[in-house]
């Protein structure tokens, strides 16, 4: 399990299940570095010790430096040592059978002293060598872990734990401080405080909150705000990095300004401002709404109240919120709409503004509306289109507001001859919404009609349902009956097996002949042999990590019957 710790002869002694590796470095030249596991991890049976590793560090240039090709060279194998200027001059390391099980980023402390380095080396890494753990000596304590954590790092050493001793100052997860009156500052006291930390950083990736861990833990320091900022903007202009489908239950926390640049999010202005369409049947006139805390927002006391002064569905609702800036109605149902969770103060900082500002101008542009009325109490001036405002500087859900909001959207239908879209035509609008969201395109929506009851709707081809919409993931369920319609339309993402593989349970790399390297995680795949279409699964990682992973990387959810 990772985080975990590295040791080394001056340590304390350390259960394996924290310190699962020992290390050593030579005093010959060529340096040589050597690890031993503590325990058995060799498979399958995994009854004798090891593995064991030994590779020559070299001795290169710093980062500054990196322009020049010089220096000692550095060892390959499974342990792989790896530095900012081998990264730029070696080209053996993209070498298509190199896969290492331990890379090494030998200068990470240099590269952390320089704005961006360390996070576009520890992506680069990861993204190169998905299946192999990530070590930086020298770098990490209990004060950084989760950031470094979130960057790519799997494995830590107590190098800084006896810098902190021998400077009588105890190094702890939120910092180095000096201590109490009670405490003792030996290596023995500051192993104690990587061992919490290590359990509150495990915690935080098996519930999924390691970005929040690690958005708090960076305020103890401005190097690591520094550093997270790089990573969010590397991570943002990276394919493929994020997610599609979470489950139900998950949550993303924006509880700071900070999460204003989360990947996230800036993933989802970059989906409004360049491939989002409104539905056809709704691009004349908007309404544009607050959001609330409930989610999705349809279901909240506010919106109920909204729609019930509305009472129409010829309109375009569009919800202002923070972090996202905007939320079509037709897209509340999906991540990381439905997820997220804000702090409502009614104040919107200069930042949260401008993003609400860029988005609806992008939007207006591409949609052509001839009229919005407003019920916000966001100025929209700098629109060049008719803005009615149903305000008037009252409250969202006083009578007046109320009232001026249903006159306001009675007249808008009325002078622009509109009409309600029967429930089951604006439910198919919806969906294809989402489906151009979610999926490749929309064109396989077209040819179906929507069934059942709310909130498990049927999409049905001439009577036979291809998908279900699952509340459980917010995304469409296809049943194996859409295998062919689906391929048909180039409608999700293809993996292609081998030639000659049976396959019976998941997708594992050996089986894979080559893959979509977009494809998120969550996303529903095309599973393809020889040409045809064979069933369909689900991404449990992204691909960038399909090359070398080694595990389960989809999940079988239908297959053709032989």
């Amino acid at each position: 399990m990772t985080p975990a710790l590295i040791t080394t002869r001056m340590d304390v002694e350390l259960p394996v299940g924290y310190a699962p590796f020992s290390s050593s470095t030579s005093n010959t030249l060529p340096s040589m570095l050597s690890i031993e596991s503590r325990g058995a991890f060799v498979p399958p049976a995994f009854d004798v010790p090891g593995p064991s590793y030994a590779v020559n560090i070299g001795h290169v240039l710093p980062p500054s430096l990196e322009e020049a090709n010089a220096g000692e060279a550095q060892g390959t194998g499974a342990l792989l040592p790896v530095s900012w200027q081998r990264m730029h001059h070696d080209d053996g390391l993209m070498d298509a059978s190199l896969s290492p099980e331990i890379v090494v980023l030998t200068d990470a402390p240099q590269l952390a002293a320089q704005p961006g380095k360390l996070a576009q080396a520890l992506l680069t890494l990861k993204q190169r060598f998905p299946g192999a753990l990530v070590w930086t000596p020298g770098l990490g304590g209990p004060d950084n872990m989760a950031v470094l954590t979130l960057m790519g790092v799997d494995l830590f050493d107590m190098a800084r734990a006896h810098e902190a001793s021998a400077r009588k100052v105890l190094l702890t997860a939120t910092g180095p401080r000096w201590p109490l009156a009670h405490e003792s500052t030996t290596v023995e006291h500051q192993a104690y405080h990587w061992i919490k930390a290590l359990d509150e950083v495990r915690a935080a990736v098996q519930q999924g909150t390691l970005s929040t861990l690690a958005e708090r833990q960076s305020l103890s320091s401005p190097r690591l705000v520094e550093h997270l900022r790089h990573h969010h903007r590397i991570v943002s202009n990276t394919q493929g990095v994020l997610a599609s489908h979470v489950d139900a239950k998950t949550e993303f926390p924006c509880y700071s300004n900070n999460m204003l640049h989360d990947p996230l999010v800036n993933d989802w202005e970059r989906f409004m401002n360049e491939e989002y369409q409104a539905p056809e049947a709704t691009t004349t006139v908007m309404v544009f709404l607050p959001c609330s805390a409930r989610k999705p927002y349809r279901l909240s006391r506010s919106h109920d109240r909204f729609l019930y002064a509305m009472r129409s569905s010829a309109c375009h609702e569009v919800m202002m919120t923070s972090p996202l800036g905007l939320v079509p109605r037709d897209l509340e149902d999906v991540w990381p709409a439905s997820h997220y969770d804000v702090p409502v103060t009614g104040h919107w900082s200069l930042d949260e503004k401008a993003r609400v500002q860029r988005m609806l101008m992008s939007l207006v542009e591409r949609v052509g509306y001839k009229c919005i009325i407003n019920h916000t109490d966001f100025d929209l001036s700098f629109l060049d289109v008719e803005v009615i405002d149903t305000r008037q500087g009252r409250g969202a859900t006083q009578h007046d507001a109320l009232q001026s909001l249903s006159a306001a959207v009675k007249s808008a239908v009325e002078t622009h001859g509109l009409r309600n879209q029967r429930n089951n035509l604006r439910l198919k609008a919806k969906f294809k919404s989402i489906a151009r969201k979610l999926t490749r395109n929309d064109a396989w929506m077209e040819p179906l009609s929507v069934k059942g009851k709310i909130p498990r709707w049927r999409l049905e081809l001439n009577g036979q349902q291809l998908a279900v919409w699952s509340i459980d993931r917010n995304g469409f369920s296809f049943s194996r009956a859409a295998i062919d319609h689906l391929h048909e339309h180039d409608a999700l993402p293809r993996v292609v097996l081998n030639t000659g593989v049976d396959w019976r349970g998941d997708v594992f790399a050996s089986m894979v002949a080559n893959h979509d390297p977009r494809i998120r995680s969550g996303d529903d795949l095309l599973v393809m042999q020889d040409g045809q279409a064979m069933g369909l699964a689900r991404a449990v990682c992204p691909g960038w990590e399909w090359n070398t992973t080694v595990g389960t990387l989809a999940k079988s959810h239908q297959r053709r019957k032989k």
